[in-house]
């Protein structure tokens, strides 16, 4: 059986889009960060690898394409040149299993635009990526409202694609500001990141985003959050609220509606899901895992739950599972043998 073949038809396909991996270019310049990852296990096997072993996962969950990005951490030109690389190879091989989002150097904004370019113009031997997945803040603290990025936005909006806003971990003004002296050091890292911080920092992110004009200068400009949204659905009608005081030319509803998009991605549960189909246009809610950190089986078994639950038609749960995605990043999804 060929590496990219499934282990059975799959009648209803299912994308998941925020997927991750760790590159050589990546590995070359360890951090302490990646280095902690080692010692979680069969993490970091999952991690690194771009074959077999994922898209025997992928099969576990009936998953039948995953979009593949990086993990966190800053990376040089050279280093996002080497990584987006490494993955369009990864892709090559594997054409109707893999589809890629590239890697940025989001401190240099004028190097990123240019990376997105050559990613996503179908340039690189035929192989085209479908936008960029980047961190919620560099590792200096660096968010991009400011008007140096508007050539990253700008290249986004002409090239139609999405920017994928991911969280990363607290940077070092964050972890000092919040930390705790009263609870172990693992437990303030997981506040401050999985476990709450870092799903805080990308709604902020968004929040300042819009407050910059970001989204009146660029009304066709595509950002997609994961985790269900990372806390904006929850709070939305209050943002409405405050956000009109600002002056911008669009509101935060009509940017919610025209803008942005949402994925699952290892948030098991329907209870904030029955939040987002009450505020949040269907057409905008997309499925993801966040493999290696979460296993595809799991989430197939909350689409299950989801489908048994009622609380969404045919249409809709086939919309979340992979139409969604396929239209907003133009992927081909049908079933392969």
């Amino acid at each position: 059986m060929p590496p990219h073949s499934i282990t059975k038809l799959i009648a209803r396909p299912i994308i998941a889009l925020e997927e991750h991996f760790l590159s050589r270019a990546a590995l070359a310049s360890p951090n302490a960060l990646n280095e902690r990852m080692r010692a979680i296990p069969g993490l970091f096997d999952n991690f690194t690898e771009l074959g077999p072993r994922r898209i025997a996962d992928m099969d576990h969950g009936q998953v039948t394409m995953q979009v593949i990005s990086h993990g966190p951490g800053d990376l040089s030109p050279a280093q996002c040149r080497e990584t987006n690389n490494q993955l369009a190879e990864a892709i090559r091989a594997c054409p109707t299993r893999f589809a890629g989002f590239a890697e940025l150097p989001m401190h240099e904004p004028q190097e990123a635009a240019m990376e997105l370019r050559r990613m996503c113009s179908g340039a690189l031997d035929g192989i085209r990526f479908v936008g960029a997945l980047v961190d919620s803040h560099t590792e200096g603290g660096l968010y991009y409202d400011g008007p140096e990025f508007d050539v990253l936005w700008d290249e986004a909006t002409k090239l139609d694609v999405p920017i994928y806003i991911h969280p990363t971990w607290p940077s070092q003004q964050l972890f000092t500001a919040y930390r705790s002296s009263n609870i172990p050091e693992d437990v303030n890292t997981a506040i401050l990141s999985f476990g709450f911080g870092w799903h805080g920092d990308v709604a902020i992110h968004i929040l300042r985003l819009y407050a910059a004009g970001v989204f009146d200068r660029f009304p066709k400009l595509k950002i997609i959050i994961g985790h269900m949204g990372e806390m904006v659905p929850y709070m939305l009608q209050r943002i409405e609220r405050v956000s009109s005081r600002w002056g911008k030319e669009r509101s935060f509803r009509e940017v919610w509606d025209q803008n942005l998009w949402l994925t699952t991605s290892g948030n098991w549960a329907l209870d904030p899901l029955a939040c987002i189909l009450r505020n949040t246009k269907h057409d905008r809610i997309m499925y993801s895992v966040d493999y290696p950190f979460a296993k595809s089986a799991d989430g197939l078994k909350w689409l299950e739950e989801l489908e048994e639950s009622g609380m969404v038609t045919e249409e809709v749960l086939e919309g979340i599972r992979w139409r969604n995605a396929a239209q907003l990043l133009k992927l081909n999804a049908l079933p392969v043998s």
